[in-house]
């Protein structure tokens, strides 16, 4: 069989006339249907300023909702016994469902301010456990969990804790002083970092509503925060300013690529470091069910913080970068 020879180029020339056809083939899809190349191209620097209002909606309705609700309470948290003091009855045992459902009504139908709680075996997924909360008297406790279970409560099958309200008030009060120190020290350290007023202003201000947003939904759920979830805010702080420094850092002081190239450069790290983050406490929070309340609550209030911090990172510090740069010509 005769072999058939092409002349040299000839491949490279066959690619060029289908490089050029499908060029001109997309050309006159985009010019008969120009609302496809629309479709398809997100103009940032047209619409960031709107991409900027999510956040801020969200804000504002966020402190809104945490003022309505000390107006209601005149607290902005829902404290557990270990920030209010009260009583904390642990009772270990074998207990049907409905005792324990006929237990819990019994109480809840006595008692305004108690909570109660079923703590699972991690194997079999029974409740032999539950814990009561409440501020009144151990004894006024103890005395109607006996008699609707027509037991006594002793030290093999119950544990029995009381902390004084002066105590539990007092290191509610530290607790927040230190998250007020830490906040205000993150903040100096951020304007020393970048010495310029604006930029600084937004990685402080994303911080406090990475703060903000969980505490208006933890709110609006009815969880009662313990010292646990108030450490977990601390944590907030430091998860909160890693990603805003990582974009400002790169948008300010890098000088490779466009502004836009650069946001967008700093938004996949960032956002791989977010996503890793839910990764590892998102299952910790669903999957482990013999957890203590407090790590589930420090998972769950990281967890809030960790969503929050996306949006306000890279809807609010990004489009507040991107006019500060605009503004001063930073290319």
């Amino acid at each position: 069989m005769a072999r058939v020879r092409l002349p040299a180029g000839a491949f490279s020339k066959m690619d060029e006339k289908i490089e050029n056809k499908g060029e001109q083939h997309t050309n006159a899809v985009l010019k008969k249907h120009p609302e496809a190349k629309k479709k398809f191209n997100f103009n940032y620097d047209k619409h960031y300023g709107k991409l900027f209002l999510i956040p801020v909606i969200l804000m504002l309705f966020s402190v809104g909702y945490l003022f309505y609700f000390y107006s209601q309470t005149g607290e902005f948290i829902i404290k557990d016994v270990s920030l209010s003091g009260g009583t904390t009855i642990t009772v270990f045992g074998n207990f049907s469902d409905t005792e324990i459902q006929s237990l819990e009504s019994s109480l809840m139908a006595q008692y305004d301010d108690i909570s109660f709680r079923r703590l699972t075996e991690s194997t079999s997924g029974k409740s032999s456990t539950f814990v009561i909360e409440s501020q009144e008297g151990s004894e006024k406790i103890t005395a109607s969990i006996e008699e609707i279970l027509g037991i006594k409560l002793t030290q093999q099958n119950s544990s029995i804790e009381f902390s004084d309200s002066a105590l539990g008030e007092s290191f509610y009060r530290q607790l927040i002083t230190s998250l007020f120190i830490s906040f205000v020290l993150m903040s100096i350290v951020i304007f020393i970092l970048f010495r310029s007023f604006v930029p600084s202003m937004a990685v402080i201000f994303a911080a406090f509503s990475d703060i903000v947003m969980p505490l208006a939904l933890i709110d609006y759920l009815g969880i009662k925060l313990s010292a646990a979830g108030i450490a977990a805010f601390l944590m907030l702080i430091g998860y909160s300013v890693d990603t805003d420094i990582l974009l400002t850092t790169r948008a300010l002081k890098k000088q490779e690529g466009t502004i836009n190239e650069r946001i967008y450069g700093a938004f996949k790290t960032g956002i791989f470091m977010n996503v890793t983050a839910l990764a590892a406490v998102l299952p910790a929070f669903f999957i482990v069910t013999g957890l203590p309340d407090s790590f589930r609550q420090i998972f769950f209030i990281l967890a809030l913080g960790l969503v929050a911090d996306i949006i306000n990172t890279w809807l609010t510090n990004a489009s507040i970068i991107k006019w500060y740069c605009d503004r001063k010509g930073i290319k």
